[in-house]
């Protein structure tokens, strides 16, 4: 795999400082059921990488402590965590709110059986891959049969209430094919509803837009098929400093596997730790009850995709999420 950050790392980006922490995001590891071309985390079956025990322990103190209002959990498939079902009850019980990026096809593994079922009773709110609502467009990019695993995977939630109680938000995340700009949030979530309504009798609350990221397998793609500058040239010229104040770092840390501290899910995966006085690499414990507001975010070329066009971030579209 060729590595993107030796070229990102050479693209200027605005200087950006952080806020006030609202989100903890935590990768409980790499291992997934799926391969899909588009992961920026570089997930699949074989990877072996997973969160402890102890680290679970450390970021449930950090919550309490920190008061942290969301704990959005990812992976991989983040369910396949031994410690995942843990660290959502522990979580819930302290009244913070959950974000489970599930990729659906997850509820029909060996062992998941009951997985619907746990995150309803806890209410966790689900953010859903599904990168179109066309089965061609999803088994390309996804692999075959995860369209119609995908599908059955919603009816189940839906059986459940969720998309149709405010207390059980399911939210669908899209990604381009390639290297393009994704198309306005707005209108594509009604496309959505209306195919995946009339067709599957399937209903689900927001639909997530989101840019793909020149890193990882997409990026070493673009490298290798030399579409790499060209990518990044869209983004940089689609650029709009409107979406600064709204991009995910300035209110979010990322957390891998190990403990360790990033601005965002993607500088983790470049291996662009956190800056903080006195630490070459921040660990979560050395954040409980402390404050980085203020501090500077590391930034490189990639962080055009978040800032390009109508923005995009873990929350969807930044342009019109303010509108």
């Amino acid at each position: 795999m060729r590595a993107t950050l030796p070229l990102l790392d050479k693209i200027a980006f605005p200087a950006l400082r952080r806020g006030r922490l609202d989100t903890l995001q935590v990768n409980v590891g790499y291992r997934c059921n799926q391969s899909c071309f588009h992961c920026h985390v570089n997930a699949g079956p074989t990877r072996a990488e997973e969160m402890s025990g102890a680290v679970a322990d450390t970021v449930l103190e950090f919550l309490a402590c920190n008061r942290t209002a969301t704990l959005d959990i990812t992976g991989g498939a983040p369910e396949l965590n031994p410690q995942f079902r843990r660290l959502v009850r522990a979580a819930r019980a302290i009244g913070v709110r959950v974000i489970d990026r599930c990729n659906l096809t997850i509820l029909e593994v060996e062992g998941q059986e009951d997985l619907a079922e746990f995150l309803a009773a806890e209410q966790v709110e689900i953010v859903a891959s599904l990168p179109c609502y066309l089965a061609d467009n999803v088994e390309r990019q996804r692999g075959k049969g995860v369209f119609d695993a995908s599908l059955r995977g919603l009816k189940c939630l839906n059986a459940l209430g969720y998309g149709r109680y405010e207390t059980l938000a399911l939210n669908l995340v899209y990604n381009p094919q390639g290297a393009a700009l994704p198309p306005p949030q707005a209108g594509l979530e009604a496309d959505y509803k209306r195919v995946l309504g009339e067709q599957y009798g399937i209903v689900f609350n927001k639909l997530y837009v989101l840019a793909n990221m020149p890193i990882q397998r997409f990026g070493s793609t673009l490298v290798s098929t030399g579409e790499f500058d060209r990518y990044l040239d869209l983004l940089r010229a689609a650029h709009r400093d409107a979406n600064l104040d709204g991009v995910m770092c300035r209110n979010l840390i990322s957390v891998d596997w190990r403990g360790f501290v990033y601005d965002c899910d993607f500088n983790q995966m470049l291996d662009l730790p956190l800056e903080r006085t006195g630490h070459a690499r921040a660990h979560l414990v050395d954040l409980i009850g402390d404050t980085i507001a203020g501090n500077p975010i590391r930034v490189a070329g990639h962080c055009y995709g978040c800032s390009a066009g109508q923005g995009s971030s873990c929350g969807g579209a930044l342009q019109e999420a303010a509108e």
